[in-house]
């Protein structure tokens, strides 16, 4: 497909302050991966802002109240929704910053949409029907993360069922697809036909260093490769980076193994911001000219 006819395609949406797409500033999606108490989610989401403002990168803060799909029953979920909701609504009062979680369930909905500025489909939901549907009816940005199990092509039909909801407001994010047991892997290719879907195109740069179960009641990862991947699919094309960060991911309750230090953030988002306007006139749906 020709450039002129992807940009009659490429949509931008707007979350809050915050509009991404073709054409847009890179957007920057990060957070602790999951809530650990409110004065580490106000504490993190100052100081990753602060950052994010030194570099003039907009910034969604994103934050699970809720772990659904953790690897062992055992393992720490979050404070859940009602004192989740809570916290999170206490960073957007502290900071003004978008914010961004995941819902795991239906009945959440309701409840998730007056807080959330953008809500997300987790992987392993991107083709629960009923479920993307139901998001999609509240009106608030949808980012759907595709399933590692999932072929990039067959995002559209997620996508489809958010549309047939009535929302278009749609972002799609890539988080690497399985490769064996314990592993995974990203196709930078993947990038480019998600573009061609005309929607904002995120990479989860975190969770594509993760091991699932890696860790055998937990997942691992190999944080090492996180500016390698975040380098690629920002020259690749995409719109978005999500990263998670902890100030300490040694200690993080929850994926620490593969996110990023906060002490170690503004060097990774200089490079991939330089790396966004080097290629942004050349880069359309992840296809260079």
């Amino acid at each position: 497909m020709r450039k002129k006819e992807l940009n009659k395609l490429a949509k931008t949406v707007t979350i809050g302050n915050v509009r991404m797409g073709r054409g847009c500033p890179l957007v920057l999606i990060a957070g602790p991966c999951v809530i650990e108490s409110e004065s580490s989610a106000v504490r993190h989401a100052r100081a990753i802002k602060n950052i994010a403002q030194r570099l003039d990168i907009p910034l969604i803060y994103k934050s699970s109240y809720d772990k659904a799909n953790r690897t062992s029953m055992k393992s720490f979920r979050g404070p859940g929704l009602k004192k989740g909701l809570k916290i999170l609504k206490a960073v957007k009062e502290a900071t003004g910053l978008p914010i961004l979680s995941d819902v795991h369930c239906k009945e959440e909905i309701k409840d998730a949409a007056k807080v959330l500025d953008i809500i997300q489909i987790p992987a392993f939901l991107s083709r629960q029907t009923d479920f993307i549907m139901a998001v999609a009816r509240t009106g608030k940005v949808v980012n759907i993360k595709k399933g590692q199990f999932m072929a990039p092509w067959d995002v559209k039909f997620a996508i489809e069922k958010a549309v047939a909801a009535g929302n278009g407001s749609i972002v799609i994010t890539e988080r690497g697809a399985s490769f064996g047991y314990n592993n995974l892997v990203s196709d930078m290719r993947s990038l480019a036909v998600l573009g061609e879907m005309g929607y904002p195109v995120v990479f989860d740069a975190t969770h594509s260093v993760q091991l699932p179960g890696g860790m055998g009641k937990s997942s691992g990862g190999e944080s090492r490769f996180i500016p390698v991947l975040a380098r690629s699919a920002v020259a690749a094309g995409c719109d978005g980076i999500f990263l998670e960060v902890h100030e300490k991911p040694a200690c993080a309750m929850c994926d620490g193994p593969n996110s990023v230090a906060l002490n170690e953030l503004e060097e990774l988002l200089v490079v991939v911001k330089d790396i966004h306007e080097a290629v942004s006139d050349a880069v359309c749906g992840g296809i260079r000219k």
